[in-house]
């Protein structure tokens, strides 16, 4: 599904993020990618997404080198991937309802489709009373969960989970976890970064250790080991 071809990323002569990355995640996996700050995680997801142009090497997404997007092309990409991000990026000014239907308003579904879908994507990540309050009303551990919703909604074949139990205590990122795990179960490709010990021991599926740019291990059930 996802293929680094030698992908490098030079930030400047003292900050290489990215050294000859090749990596190949396949359709389905559930890949943890661990390592201490500033070990490239981050930007390697970000290269998935063309974020972040390499400076060697390219990324192709099935067969597509990503690179080599229009704009257009690119946006079309982008809506086949979900992300969920460490500081959740929820609209204040909109309650959980809204802000899952707006993400389905951008790529042009219907009011019914909106009416249909919302609530039952609630009910996966356990939201459904919360459906009408707005994310100040909502603790960090269901504000993360209204993220992960907004994110599946339109049915990516991918989700990119970038640190997401960052800011979350243990309980709430248990729940995390195991909603990632469902998502993956229902065929979705999962890629988490994370440096949370305790998570990667309970996945139980492949990790990608990273330090200096560099995949240092790459284990099929692998535990964190740094």
């Amino acid at each position: 599904m996802i293929y680094f071809n030698n992908v490098s990323k030079l930030y400047n002569k003292d900050s290489l993020a990215l050294d000859d990355v090749t990596l190949t995640i396949t359709t389905g996996e559930f890949v943890s990618v661990v390592g201490h700050s500033g070990a490239g995680k981050t930007t390697l997801v970000k290269m998935i997404l063309a974020d972040e142009i390499p400076t060697g090497g390219t990324v192709f997404f099935e067969s597509i080198n990503v690179f080599k997007l229009k704009n257009k092309d690119l946006t079309k990409l982008r809506r086949r991937i979900g992300v969920v991000f460490q500081d959740f990026k929820l609209l204040p000014n909109k309650t959980a309802y809204e802000n899952i239907a707006f993400a389905m308003e951008a790529v042009g579904k219907t009011n019914e489709e909106i009416e249909s879908d919302v609530p039952h994507v609630l009910e996966l990540v356990d939201l459904s009373s919360k459906m009408h309050h707005f994310p100040s009303q909502m603790s960090g551990g269901e504000q993360q969960r209204l993220a992960i919703a907004r994110a599946i909604i339109n049915q990516p074949e991918l989700i990119i989970a970038d640190e997401p139990t960052g800011n979350l205590d243990a309980i709430n990122t248990f729940e995390i976890i195991q909603i990632l795990k469902k998502i993956n179960d229902l065929g979705t490709t999962v890629i988490l970064t994370t440096h949370n010990r305790g998570v990667i021991d309970s996945i139980g599926k492949r990790v990608i250790t990273m330090e200096k740019g560099k995949i240092v291990r790459d284990d099929k059930n692998g535990k964190y080991v740094i």
